[in-house]
């Protein structure tokens, strides 16, 4: 699956995924997402920002969870 809004650059951001090349890590969007901030808000706070970023992220992070096939919990 291509993530045509995620971009990984070793030489930016220590290699970590980041929306558009943008220098926001897609760790950011989602850690925000989990405190409970609202997609709005986080627009608001990075102006750069996309809705389709946000959701962008989700889908990112959905796939690597799946990948990866990590469990919900620790055994």
């Amino acid at each position: 699956m291509a993530f045509d809004r995620i971009t990984i650059d070793h030489t930016k951001m220590g290699g970590l995924p980041c929306i558009r090349d943008l220098r926001i890590p897609v760790s950011t969007i989602l850690g925000q997402l989990a405190t409970g901030r609202a997609a709005g808000e986080i627009l608001e706070d990075f102006p750069d920002l996309e809705p389709d970023d946000i959701l962008a992220a989700l889908e990112y992070a959905a796939a690597a969870v799946q990948e990866r096939g990590l469990p919900l919990a620790a055994q």
